[in-house]
């Protein structure tokens, strides 16, 4: 038997995963049209990048890194929610409010980027966070 916070949690991270390959296709030929040789560098990270690659095409690698940031806390607290028993219902629902809002937040970072909106969107999905913290806490204190 599974509990329905789960569903959410994948989804998720096959959203993640689509923002990784989506920034891989935008910045291999970004990369290759700033004639930057892969081969040559050491030690850069992916923010060494800005400025010298399209904003558009970074746009894509910050999200990707955005979802590898406060999405943890997510999977921690969805799991500690099914593992509790308290993994349905209302909890289940906020879930999914919370992946919506980070997929919303994805695709206007990705692509038209307008921080006003993306602030909201990520403001939205944190309360969504803090509700489902304070349940897996109700469930385990």
């Amino acid at each position: 038997m599974h509990s329905d916070i789960l569903k959410p949690v994948v989804v998720l991270i096959a959203w993640s995963l689509f923002m990784l390959f989506w920034m891989l296709m935008t910045r291999m030929p970004a990369m290759k049209a700033a004639g930057v040789d892969l081969t040559r560098l050491t030690g850069s990270k992916g923010s060494d990048a800005d400025g010298m690659l399209p904003d558009r095409a970074q746009w894509k690698a910050h999200n990707y890194n955005h979802l590898m940031e406060q999405p943890t806390l997510f999977y921690a607290v969805c799991l500690v929610l099914a593992v509790a028993g308290w993994g349905g219902g209302i909890n289940a629902t906020i879930a999914w409010i919370y992946v919506g809002l980070r997929i919303l937040h994805s695709i206007v970072q990705a692509t038209w980027n307008r921080v006003a909106v993306r602030f909201m969107l990520f403001g939205l999905a944190t309360i969504a966070l803090l509700a489902l913290t304070v349940h897996a806490a109700m469930a385990v204190f």
